[in-house]
C-alpha cells in the first residue's frame, strides 16, 4: 500500500492557480450519496487517507450495467467548467467509473444511481480483445474509447488522472498522457449517444452544470487528492 503522507493537501502554487481540495483526507464533507439520506457505511469509508469503496461482491445490477441499489457518492457542488485532478486505484480485476455531467434529477427519474459521462477506471489487464473498447480504462464509457490501449499502474499503486471541461471541450488525461479528447455539441457526440446505452435518456449528452461522482460498482477501489480549478470561460 502506498505511503499516504503529505496527500490530500495543496501547494502554494495550486493555490494561486485557484485549486481547491474537494476531499480533505478525514471526512466526508462536501459529498453526498446520490438518491440517499445518508451516505451508506456498507459502501464507503475513510480509509488511510482515501475516499474507499467497499467491496461488495456480486449484486444485481440494471440492464445497462448499474446497480440496482444506488449509494454513488456525489458531490454537493454543481461544476460547469473546470480542471479536475484525482488519484486512484482498483483491486485485481477490478472497475470503477469518475462520473462527470451528471444531473441529479434526471437521475433518479430513471433509476436510483448516477447518469453521466464517465470517465472509466479499471484493472485493464482482465479485459480481452471482446471487450468493447469504449469499457476500458480512460475511455467515456460507452460513447468514446481512448486513442489507443492504456497501460495503468499495478493495482497496489495510485494511477493520476486529469479532467477537462472548457467549454465544449473535454480531455481525459491518465498518468501525464493526454489519451482523448471531444467536443459536447459536436455530430460525433450526437452519433455515439445515438447508438450508446443511454439513448433512452432524453438530453443525456447534454452540458449542463452538473455533479461529479464516484461510482458504486461492486469492486474495491480508493481514490485520493481530489481538487478542481474552476474555469473562467468569459476571461
Amino acid at each position: 500500500m502506498s505511503d499516504n503522507t503529505g496527500q490530500n493537501t495543496l501547494t502554494e502554487e495550486e493555490k494561486e492557480e485557484g485549486w481547491r481540495l474537494l476531499f480533505d483526507g478525514e471526512s466526508f464533507d462536501g459529498w453526498k450519496a446520490l438518491g440517499r439520506e445518508s451516505i451508506p457505511n456498507d459502501l464507503w469509508e475513510i480509509q488511510d487517507g482515501t475516499i474507499h469503496k467497499i467491496n461488495t461482491g456480486e449484486v444485481e445490477s440494471l440492464p445497462d450495467g448499474r446497480p440496482a441499489e444506488g449509494g454513488d457518492l456525489m458531490t454537493e457542488e454543481t461544476f460547469l467548467d473546470y480542471e479536475l485532478y484525482f488519484e486512484w486505484r482498483v483491486e485485481p480485476s477490478g472497475n470503477t467509473g469518475l462520473k462527470y455531467n451528471v444531473s441529479e434529477e434526471i437521475s433518479l427519474e430513471h433509476g436510483v444511481s448516477a447518469l453521466g459521462f464517465e470517465y472509466q477506471l479499471g484493472d485493464d489487464r482482465s479485459f480481452t480483445e471482446e471487450n468493447k473498447a469504449s469499457h476500458r480504462v480512460g475511455a467515456v464509457y460507452d460513447l468514446f474509447p481512448t486513442k489507443d490501449r492504456i497501460e495503468i499502474n499495478p493495482t497496489e499503486e495510485f494511477n493520476q488522472s486529469r479532467l477537462i471541461v472548457d467549454g465544449n471541450h473535454v480531455e481525459h488525461w491518465l498518468n501525464g498522457d493526454k489519451i482523448l479528447e471531444y467536443e459536447l455539441g459536436s455530430k460525433e457526440l450526437d452519433s455515439a449517444y445515438r447508438v450508446s446505452k443511454f439513448n433512452v435518456i432524453p438530453d443525456f449528452h447534454k452540458k449542463r452544470k452538473a455533479h461529479l461522482v464516484l461510482q458504486n460498482h461492486k469492486d474495491a477501489a480508493w481514490f485520493r487528492n481530489i481538487k478542481i480549478r474552476e474555469i473562467n470561460t468569459e476571461e
